[in-house]
């Protein structure tokens, strides 16, 4: 019984999955219930996940499952953000006429399937929250039938995601060959370092994860994807997908296999500088917002993925604080994008930004705090988000990496700025509506409040992540 209190949440989600999948069924015309109903679930349960004391650190099922400040921390972060996601989309799905029952239920499950892989110490549980996770995500970006491109991306995903998932399985066979477990704490006992055989399990599991963050070579879905998905999924895409496979590259890489970094540090170096360049350089030809920001999250990935190549507590914790930042200014961007609407059409091009600041100066403003916090320019959070990433890179004496970084940010600058001077300093094109759903602009007033006033006390989220120490 005392297990099953640390589980509270995961069990309590999974009893909400099922009983609105039951009223969805049974009760007509009740996609409103199921959608409040949902949000409200969601609610419970990131306070039944702060009730878990945040600086524990218990396994439980044989060693299976985790749970210890990391595991609360991304958790929380990751309900947060699907509460926020849930509140911004409502509207847009009704005007596009995709406000379904399902869409709430394919969330929670994929909800779930993010929970379990955050506490996941096994390979084998691991794999089960990620497919539970990969399940839903297939069907949310072909959720609007009636649109091409969202089919076409949800068949893209699915291929993609099934081959990436079949290398990630074949690597973990090759590892429970190795070490006769799949528990992460025996795998790490009994792996023998000078075994180069194991290199090959290794890659085949980066590869799977790399593909969940879309890192160069395996981002080749996200363009697409993030286009053609309706926009509710696309946020969701860019934002809590990420979260969780993040804290299991930090689970895998420095707990089974953290003996073997001298096999492994490249293999996530190489992905890092790969990601931050490729993503600079081709978000430049874009003229899609949404495929704009896929290119962007490459990047932003190469970056979080500079602070787990370097083996050391301080890395992983610049990269949660990236990531954590990151989840804001993807929420105040896709706000933003929410609110560019005319005549139930919902605009996507970066050309329909001209001249926005002339008939929505607030609307414009936010943007110019969003996308210089993307850009890294001081002092809004974006910069301490790098900043964090090239201080841990430069104490490890990795100057090659930080230098790098440094050029792709400059890169990405580019266009970021191209944007801001699309909305300020071209002619007006459109004059959209102003009646904007209220948690539209509750989320983007958090959003850009926090990434305007972050350089009050920028060390507040450095100080809640001090506590995070993989590496004993």
């Amino acid at each position: 019984m005392d297990n099953l209190n640390f589980i509270l949440p995961e069990i309590f989600i999974s009893l909400s999955l099922m009983f609105v999948l039951m009223l969805g069924v049974f009760k007509k015309n009740s996609t409103s219930i199921v959608y409040n109903l949902s949000i409200i679930s969601l609610l419970i349960v990131l306070f039944l996940v702060m009730s878990n004391p945040i600086n524990s650190n218990i396994s439980i099922f044989n060693n299976s499952y985790k749970i210890d400040y990391l595991s609360s921390l991304m958790k929380m972060l990751s309900v947060t953000s699907a509460i926020f996601i849930m509140f911004i989309s409502s509207k847009f799905l009704k005007k596009n006429n995709i406000y379904k029952d399902e869409y709430p239920v394919l969330i929670l499950s994929c909800i779930l399937g993010i929970m379990v892989m955050i506490s996941a110490n096994d390979l084998i549980v691991f794999y089960m929250g990620l497919e539970l996770q990969s399940l839903a995500l297939y069907v949310l970006a072909s959720f609007n039938r009636d649109n091409i491109l969202s089919s076409e991306s949800g068949v893209k995903y699915f291929v993609l995601s099934a081959l990436s998932s079949g290398l990630l399985l074949y690597g973990c066979s090759i590892i429970y060959g190795f070490s006769g477990s799949t528990n992460f704490l025996i795998i790490q006992e009994n792996l023998n370092s000078s075994n180069y055989s194991l290199t090959f399990g290794i890659v085949f599991i980066l590869v799977g994860l790399a593909f969940k963050i879309s890192a160069v070579p395996f981002h080749m879905w996200a363009p697409d994807v993030y286009q053609g998905s309706p926009t509710s999924v696309t946020v969701f895409f860019a934002t809590l997908p990420k979260i969780a496979a993040l804290t299991v590259f930090i689970r895998i890489l420095y707990v089974p296999f953290f003996n073997l970094i001298d096999q492994w540090q490249m293999i996530i170096i190489f992905l890092s500088i790969a990601s931050m360049v490729f993503g600079a350089v081709a978000a430049i030809g874009q003229r899609n917002l949404k495929r704009l920001i896929a290119y962007s999250s490459i990047s932003h990935m190469g970056f979080a993925l500079a602070g787990l190549s370097i083996g050391t507590n301080e890395g992983i914790q610049s990269s949660i604080i990236y990531i954590l930042i990151y989840s804001v200014m993807n929420l105040g961007f896709f706000s933003c994008i929410f609110m560019i609407r005319k005549n139930n059409v919902y605009y996507e091009k970066i050309e329909d930004l001209s001249g926005l600041s002339k008939s929505h100066p607030y609307l414009s403003f936010s943007l110019l705090i969003i996308l210089f916090s993307l850009a890294g320019i001081p002092p809004l959070a974006g910069f301490f988000a790098k900043f964090y990433i090239f201080l841990a890179v430069i104490e490890k004496s990795m100057y090659f990496l930080a230098i790098i970084g440094l050029l792709s940010t400059v890169i990405a600058a580019f266009y970021y700025l191209r944007i801001i001077k699309i909305i300020y300093f071209d002619n007006e094109k459109e004059k959209y509506d102003i009646d904007h759903h209220i948690a539209l602009k509750i989320s983007l007033g958090v959003s850009v409040i926090f990434l305007l006033f972050y350089f009050i006390y920028p060390g507040i989220i450095a100080d809640f992540v001090s506590g995070i120490k993989i590496i004993s």
